[in-house]
């Protein structure tokens, strides 16, 4: 188990955000357990990836850790050219990698999730709701995040989604910050 500070960066360290990576944008479909092994060869390889992760808490040996998780579980978002994806496939750590053909919604998405994690929300996985509202934040750190809700009270579940993996993480927030754009 990795240490918090083993973890490979979330991002490519040589863009400030997931918008900033030039090129287009796969879905790497990664073998078990090889979502941080497969961005640390990214990095040693110059190529642009997300890895969005969450803290979560382990009990391991009778001890409580702390532990960087992926959101997506064998899944990493790589960009750059053709010959950064067959690269990432040379890596053996890469199943497939899904085409993505809806380059500005996967970058809108990927953005949301950015911001989530950048403003210390606590992201869980969860599947892509049928049902439910999409709405946008509008006021506080997440303004202008979009996402589908789930109401629970006075707290809200605004699931950030990734429609192409049909996935996607919820965070909770105060459901008088929410406005319907339905």
């Amino acid at each position: 188990m990795l240490k918090l500070s083993d973890n490979p960066p979330l991002l490519s360290p040589s863009v400030e955000s997931v918008a900033d990576l030039p090129g287009r944008w796969w879905v790497a479909h990664t073998r078990a357990r090889q979502e941080k092994a497969l961005a640390w060869d990214l990095l040693g390889r110059g190529i642009g990836y997300f890895l969005p992760m969450s803290e979560c808490v382990t009990y391991s040996g009778g001890r409580k850790r702390r532990v960087m998780r992926p959101l997506f579980t064998s899944y990493l978002f790589l960009c750059g050219q053709d010959s950064d994806r067959y690269a990432a496939m040379t890596t053996n750590r890469v199943f497939q990698t899904i085409n993505v053909v809806d380059q500005a919604n996967l970058v809108a998405e990927l953005t949301a999730l950015e911001r989530a994690l950048a403003g210390d929300a606590e992201l869980a996985p969860c599947l892509l709701p049928e049902v439910g509202r999409r709405c946008r934040v509008t006021a506080g750190p997440f303004k202008d995040t979009e996402g589908v809700v789930i109401e629970h009270g006075k707290r809200a579940r605004l699931v950030l989604s990734v429609s192409i993996l049909g996935q996607g993480a919820a965070m909770e927030i105060d459901a008088s910050l929410l406005q319907s754009i339905d």
